[in-house]
């Protein structure tokens, strides 16, 4: 696996883990899986280009 496989899993459980149905982040809102969003697109787009 490389690197940027890795670091894109980790991403989208962290993504799971701040949606607003869970329980514990119930209370959080739209920001954090907004921020998880946004970074795994920026992450997708650096595996496409070749950079990670």
């Amino acid at each position: 696996m490389s690197l940027g496989t890795i670091v894109l899993i980790f991403l989208v459980l962290i993504l799971l883990g701040v949606i607003p149905v869970w329980p514990h982040s119930r209370g959080w809102g739209y920001g954090p899986s907004g921020i998880g969003g946004f970074l795994i697109i920026v992450i997708v787009i650096l595996i496409l280009t070749g950079r990670l």
